[in-house]
């Protein structure tokens, strides 16, 4: 008896019957080590991997737009996926997207290892946990945190400001929490645009230097109007508007006359 692992192939030459088992067997033999070959490489396929080297807790304000930086090295053939955590929904899949709110995107510029999901306008609900996922069995995910924070703005002393004719008025807004990215400050008076007179082109160059506007961040973000020479018409609501928090408003009475104060 020949071992049952040995394989025979019959052909017939000039109707003569042969056998080649030897020759056969190690065909077999080579066909076995292609096969545990090509597994091998297989298994040897390099695997995608994350970059940790990414901020993963990220903070913005209402209306100012979020980036979340997902960095992922030898993808190959498979593809990224940014998923919100809250309810599972699949925001984005390779380069398209698969929300209608139309304020997600993501970015990944040709060629790239970045996948980043943009936020544009983001409001406090959008705050929460997002996945950057590669479709891979199993699959493999990072999470990020978004935090989305309305900031207000406040103006330091009284809602109500009375002043004596041809004196000076002072008004200072603060925004005092949130990421170093405030923004600027506008001041209006009622509906409309504060402007400093500082220009040579003024009007009445009397008034040159009458109305400035100081903005600094220090600790916080302050921004002082002051107007020197109060007249009457200065009298009204003033407005301080940041670009990146909720405004506040003072209202300022110039007084003629004596001033009495309660």
């Amino acid at each position: 008896m020949l071992p049952s692992n040995v394989l025979f192939i019959q052909y017939c030459t000039g109707g003569i019957m042969l056998r080649e088992p030897r020759t056969i067997a190690l065909d077999v033999s080579v066909s076995s080590n292609i096969i545990m070959t090509a597994t091998t490489e297989e298994s040897d396929a390099p695997q995608p991997y994350f970059d940790f080297d990414v901020p993963r807790n990220l903070t913005v304000t209402v209306g100012q737009t979020g980036f979340l930086h997902c960095r992922v090295e030898r993808l190959g053939d498979q593809d990224v996926a940014w998923i919100r955590q809250r309810d599972l929904h699949i925001l984005t899949m390779g380069a398209s997207t698969y929300t209608s709110d139309q304020r997600f995107q993501v970015i990944r510029p040709e060629g790239s290892v970045n996948w980043t999901l943009q936020i544009k306008y983001p409001q406090t609900r959008d705050s929460g946990v997002y996945e950057c996922q590669i479709n891979t069995e199993p699959k493999m995910s990072l999470s990020y945190v978004l935090n989305v924070i309305e900031l207000h703005a406040r103006i330091q002393g009284p809602s109500d400001i009375f002043v004596k004719s041809g004196s000076e008025i002072t008004m200072v807004c603060v925004i005092q929490q949130g990421p170093h990215e405030l923004g600027t400050v506008f001041w209006y008076k009622g509906s409309t645009l504060v402007e400093p007179l500082d220009q040579e082109n003024d009007i009445h160059s009397g008034d040159r230097g009458r109305i400035t506007i100081e903005t600094d961040w220090t600790d916080a973000l302050t921004s002082r109007l002051k107007i020197k020479r109060a007249v009457q018409s200065d009298t009204g609501n003033y407005t301080c508007v940041p670009t990146m928090a909720r405004p506040a408003s003072v209202c300022a009475h110039v007084i003629s006359g004596k001033l009495w104060l309660t």
